[in-house]
């Protein structure tokens, strides 16, 4: 009896006033303060009230199931219920528009349509091959079709896609309150600027599309991918630009959006944020004519200028061959150095007030910003951490040094010889030389200079061990601190 009853309400076909009275029968027959789960309240429905004309209980709710079905349940009953009424008056709104009767179909790609074309031929050459290997075939073999083949199919897709346009004009003229988009809460609130590598992607995915109407989103990332990194500076200057007047009009527009809308609660700092990386803010900045910073002190301009020269040594070892040719430098070097790097701050320092003078307040303060933060990070120099160091290597003179490299033995070996040999090359060209000997030098040959290495090293912990061994010297008594201090104070007097 129930199995006959489901095939009748199943087979009926309900009209759209019907459906639409149906839910109404139900919305009276629900509580008027319906705050439990759908389904507690639809277990609980008494359907003999819903029923109406010639459709029964059971019929209604068996319905009522078939129309849930199309509907988010995460709510209650008199929820579903607006949105099952909004679902019968228009079945097609939203994301199952495509499946409208009249929707045009978009037309298949150049790529599938060989595909369809020739997946009949090769599953009948090849049954023994799964659809996953017959796809691998078919793709490569598109591929490695040439140009004149391949056209066919390309001028098919664009046949096609004219004439889709065309059908999806004319079906939003039929159905407009179907094409009608579902827009979201402040769908109107002004869209973002783009980055400079956003803005240059886009314009060069037009133009590959223009060569290559049949490439997929894959094959133009494959193409496109690392072109950016490797583009000259000018050429990314120009999209860095383009993205600045972008991000300036933006800020306009949220500014005027946001007295419009009070409720918001926005503050300036919700929406003017850089859209640059540091790389890209570097390089703009320098076109503008911002001075590079120079060196804190004598020691780091050494070490810059040598490690330009130490593209060959490993990393690990640059900074102790910088420290090694920094300790064997004489006192009237290091402090010409010094002056050096005196002067050029005082260089520094005109230029960046030319720099600032040039720019609006707003970019002056993020300017100063950056370089308060730099000053922070690079200001440890004066730290009383480095002091307190500074202090305790004057207190030990004695204190063993750090034993040197075997690489560093080896080129203070050479060098001499390489210099006599080669006047014509300079000291970072020399030591670069030399990095690269030390290179290709075989291991066997490697071993003496590491013996070496470990003989120095035995010997420096060995001093360290004596050191320590050695005996404090015995705390002072009180009388020795106070003659000591009357005396200071007498001999400042005289």
């Amino acid at each position: 009896m129930n199995g006959e009853m489901e095939a009748t309400a199943q087979d009926q076909v309900w009209a759209q006033e019907d459906l639409l009275r149906l839910l109404e029968a139900m919305k009276v027959a629900l509580p008027q303060k319906d705050l439990t789960k759908y389904k507690t309240s639809e277990s609980h429905l008494d359907w003999q009230k819903v029923a109406f004309n010639s459709y029964t209980a059971e019929m209604c709710r068996l319905k009522w199931l078939e129309v849930s079905k199309e509907i988010r349940k995460f709510r209650t009953l008199t929820e579903l219920i607006v949105d099952a009424q909004d679902y019968i008056k228009n079945p097609y709104k939203g994301k199952k528009i495509k499946k409208h009767p009249d929707f045009p179909k978009k037309p298949l790609t150049p790529y599938f349509r060989f595909f369809m074309e020739k997946r009949a031929k090769y599953a009948k050459l090849h049954p023994e091959m799964s659809n996953l290997d017959l796809t691998k075939i078919l793709s490569k073999k598109y591929r490695e079709l040439p140009d004149k083949k391949k056209k066919k199919y390309v001028e098919d897709f664009l046949r096609d896609k004219e004439a889709f346009v065309q059908s999806m004009m004319k079906f939003r003229e039929e159905h407009p309150d179907l094409v009608e988009t579902i827009t979201k809460k402040g769908s109107n609130v002004p869209e973002k600027p783009k980055t400079p590598q956003q803005l240059w992607y886009n314009h060069e995915k037009k133009a590959f599309l223009k060569t290559r109407p049949d490439a997929t989103t894959k094959d133009i990332k494959d193409s496109l991918g690392k072109q950016w990194t490797q583009l000259p500076d000018k050429k990314r200057l120009k999209w860095i630009s383009k993205s600045l007047e972008q991000q300036k009009v933006y800020e306009e527009t949220m500014r005027g959006y946001i007295q419009q809308h009070p409720e918001l609660n926005m503050t300036q700092e919700d929406y003017v944020k850089s859209i640059l990386t540091k790389a890209e803010r570097h390089l703009k900045d320098k076109s503008d004519g911002r001075p590079d910073k120079p060196p804190p002190n004598g020691y780091s301009m050494f070490c810059a200028e040598l490690m330009s020269s130490m593209k060959d040594v490993p990393s690990t070892e640059r900074m102790m061959m910088c420290s090694q040719r920094w300790k064997l430098l004489k006192q009237n070097e290091k402090d010409a150095y010094q002056k050096r790097c005196e002067q050029r701050k005082k260089e520094y320092e005109i230029e960046m007030n030319r720099f600032l003078s040039s720019l609006s307040e707003e970019e002056q303060r993020r300017v100063l910003g950056e370089e308060k933060v730099g000053f922070k990070r690079g200001g440890r120099a004066n730290s009383p951490a480095t002091k307190k160091q500074a202090s305790k290597a004057k207190a030990n003179p004695e204190k063993p040094k750090r034993p040197i490299s075997a690489m560093f033995i080896f080129a203070e070996e050479k060098r001499q010889k390489l210099q006599q040999e080669r006047p014509d090359l300079s000291d970072s060209e020399v030591t670069r030389y030399l990095a690269r000997m030390w290179n290709d030098l075989p291991d066997k040959k490697k071993e003496k200079y590491k013996r070496l290495e470990l003989v120095l090293k035995a010997e420096s912990e060995k001093k360290e061990k004596e050191d320590r061994s050695r005996l404090p010297d015995p705390p002072k008594t009180a009388q020795d601190i106070w003659q000591q201090s009357v005396i200071g104070d007498y001999l400042s007097q005289i």
